[in-house]
Parts: C-alpha cells; sequence; structure tokens
C-alpha cells in the first residue's frame, strides 16, 4: 500500500517557490496580454469568418507570463513556434482526408519543424490541431487563418515584452553577463572553473541526460553555481568581509600629489590606493600599475629614471604631466560590502585578477580592505575549524 501511495505521489509537482507578488504579476500579464490581443486583432482583423482569438494563445500566455525566462516562451519560440505548426495545420488539412490521421501528422509535422528551426513551443501542438479540427472553414480561409495566428502572436509578444520589462523580468531572457565568460586564452582552466565544476562538466551531464529542458543552460549553470556557493557559506559559516578586512587603510585624495602618493605605495608595502572624496567615499583607486602605464615604462630602459621624473612635480603653471592621483588614477573601482560573505570574494578576485578589493559601510564609506592574503587566511581558519569538528 505505500508502495502504491508513493507512487501515486509522483503525480503531483513539487510546489512552486515563487511568491504571491510573482503569482499574481503573472495573472495580470495574462489578462492584459489576451485582452489587448483579443481587442487588436478585432480591430485589425475584424471577425466574418473566423474568430478573432484563437484557444493556443492562452497558452502561450501561460509561458509569456508565468514563466518568461524559459527556453519555450522566448520570442522566436512563441513566433515561430505558433506559424510553423499553423503551416503542418494547414497542409495536413488539406491533404490528408482522415482527421484523426491527420491530426497525429500534423503534431509529429509541428514538433519536427519546431525542432528544425530551434522554436519550440508547447502551444504549437495545440495550432497545429485548431488548424483540422476547425473543418471546412478553416480550409477554406487558410490563408486568414496563418494571419490571425501571426497576429495574434505578435501581439501578445508586444504586449509580454513592455509588461515584463516593466515589472522587472527581463524580456527576451538573456543570462546575467559573467565575466567567467571572457574568453581565457591559456591553456589552463578558467579561474571560475577552478574552485568548482566546470562548463564542461554540465555540457557533458546535459548531453548524457538527452532530454529537452525548460530551462536556459546559462541559468542552470547560475543556480548551480549559486547552491554550491551557499553550501561553501553553510560549511564555513558567517565569516563576512567586516571580520576579515584590514580597517587601517593607506588612502589618498584627488589632489595628492603623485610624488606623495608613490612613496605611500612603497612605505607600507602595498599595490593600491584607495581615492577618497572629502566624505571617505571612494571615487576611484590608485595601483602600481598606474603609475607605470602613465609613465611609459614599456621600454625597460631607463626605467628608474623614467619613474623618477613622472613622479617628481615640475613646478611649472602649466603642464601636460599629471601631477596629482586624480590624473591617473581608475575611476571605476570595483567594491564589495562589510556585509558580504567572504566566499563570494573567491571567483571575484579570481576573474578580476586583483589582489585587492576596498569594503564599503552601509553609507558607501569607505571601511576597510581585503586583500588575497586575508582571504586565504580566512578561508583556512574556517578549513582547520571545520576539521577539527568532524
Amino acid at each position: 500500500m505505500n508502495a502504491v501511495l508513493h507512487w501515486l505521489k509522483g503525480f503531483t509537482p513539487q510546489q512552486t517557490s515563487v511568491n504571491h507578488t510573482e503569482k499574481l504579476r503573472a495573472c495580470v500579464g495574462a489578462l492584459l496580454g489576451i485582452l489587448m490581443t483579443g481587442y487588436l486583432s478585432y480591430w485589425l482583423l475584424g471577425a466574418e469568418s473566423l474568430p478573432f482569438l484563437i484557444a493556443p494563445m492562452g497558452a502561450s500566455a501561460v509561458l509569456l507570463y508565468a514563466v518568461p525566462a524559459s527556453p519555450l516562451a522566448q520570442p522566436w519560440s512563441i513566433f515561430g513556434g505558433n506559424v510553423f505548426s499553423a503551416i503542418a495545420g494547414i497542409a495536413c488539412s488539406h491533404w490528408i482526408a482522415d482527421p484523426a490521421l491527420a491530426c497525429s501528422l500534423a503534431i509529429a509535422g509541428a514538433i519536427g519543424l519546431m525542432f528544425a528551426m530551434r522554436c519550440l513551443h508547447p502551444p504549437g501542438g495545440a495550432v497545429a490541431l485548431t488548424a483540422i479540427l476547425g473543418g471546412a472553414v478553416i480550409r477554406e480561409h487558410s490563408a486568414d487563418f496563418l494571419l490571425l495566428v501571426t497576429v495574434n502572436s505578435l501581439i501578445l509578444l508586444l504586449v509580454a515584452l513592455l509588461f515584463n520589462n516593466a515589472t522587472r523580468r527581463r524580456y527576451p531572457h538573456q543570462p546575467n553577463p559573467d565575466h567567467s565568460n571572457r574568453a581565457h586564452l591559456t591553456k589552463d582552466l578558467r579561474p571560475s572553473d577552478r574552485i568548482g565544476f566546470t562548463a564542461g562538466d554540465l555540457d557533458a551531464v546535459l548531453k548524457q541526460y538527452n532530454q529537452v529542458l525548460d530551462v536556459a543552460r546559462d541559468d542552470l549553470e547560475t543556480l548551480f553555481l549559486q547552491t554550491e556557493m551557499h553550501a561553501y557559506r553553510r560549511r564555513f559559516g558567517e565569516i563576512t568581509c567586516g571580520d576579515i578586512m584590514s580597517r587601517d587603510v593607506v588612502s589618498v585624495e584627488f589632489g595628492t600629489l603623485l610624488e606623495e602618493a608613490w612613496p605611500l605605495l612603497l612605505k607600507h608595502h602595498i599595490k593600491a590606493l584607495p581615492v577618497l572624496d572629502r566624505s571617505r567615499r571612494i571615487i576611484g583607486i590608485l595601483t602600481r600599475f598606474d603609475f607605470m602605464q602613465h609613465a611609459n615604462l614599456e621600454v625597460y630602459s631607463g626605467f628608474e629614471d623614467k619613474l623618477r621624473r613622472f613622479v617628481q612635480r615640475t613646478h611649472l603653471v602649466a603642464t601636460d604631466k599629471p601631477e596629482v592621483v586624480g590624473q591617473i588614477m581608475t575611476s571605476q573601482v570595483l567594491t564589495t560590502s562589510i556585509d558580504t560573505h567572504i566566499v563570494e570574494l573567491v571567483p571575484l578576485l579570481s576573474e578580476h585578477g586583483i589582489h585587492h578589493i576596498p569594503v564599503i559601510d552601509h553609507e558607501r564609506r569607505l571601511a576597510g580592505i581585503v586583500t588575497q592574503s586575508d582571504l586565504i587566511a580566512a578561508l583556512y581558519r574556517g578549513r582547520v575549524t571545520d576539521t577539527t569538528a568532524e
């Protein structure tokens, strides 16, 4: 009996994890989408020979507004899937007299076309059936039916583009930009791939799985990476940047002279100086590389003399040579919050190839700085604690 109940339980899907706001958003979107599609289609096409709205648009609306991130709900999937399925259905209705055979071949043809054209869209199957079950009316007005499917799909898409983006659901859906996708020009693995599973691992598993998933491959990878990071956080505990950062940070201002900034780097044996405004908010960062780049040190001949001439003040009223920090600093600064978990720094440091990240507080003021050494020490302590507990 228990085995039967367990088997029957498999018929019930798991509860969705979305909140009530997202559910309401999907309902409102479908309402507006179908309402606008119906009214505009009637205004454009009328309803003399065919209805102004076909039933499969309801299924398309569910995908467009309830699961807009699905590969089956993207613009080409909606448009191409519905239109090619309509063509398959119209062809079968004209060429095959037996309705049951025509329906089965229409569905098979629609799926084949959608696979071939990379526009798999489940409601397309209903569009193909509608073309046949509509009977003589649709056979006599095949061109009008194809136009109706096209217009319905385009209007539903247009409303989805406006509504989903207005409600902060990017549509068409694209994965978040990820620096791990940048070209890695050596034979070594990308830094992000050295942390956990690689992109090749995921591709191999998906190939072995050999089934269509209703989730984009890049989204799946992102979910797995976030799950992995969550597991690391659970394992190492809640250690944040605020716990491990160096608080006594050597910094400079926009107007600090270069001949004052360079000795600070040498004296404190550091590679970067945060550049702050009067409110201690970060406006840039000054690194040793900035000095080398602006001093034209690509040529090794006369390295020290070039650097010395570059750093020293000219004492002239007007000069083209940079004199203060603000003229050579890097304005785009990668920062992190005092509440950021240290595990999140691992891919951040490895992907950007940096050795230090300024830490800001809740008012976006400089609170400290985290170096690779700080991070390694914290992870080592966490590992030792974890091993001792075991």
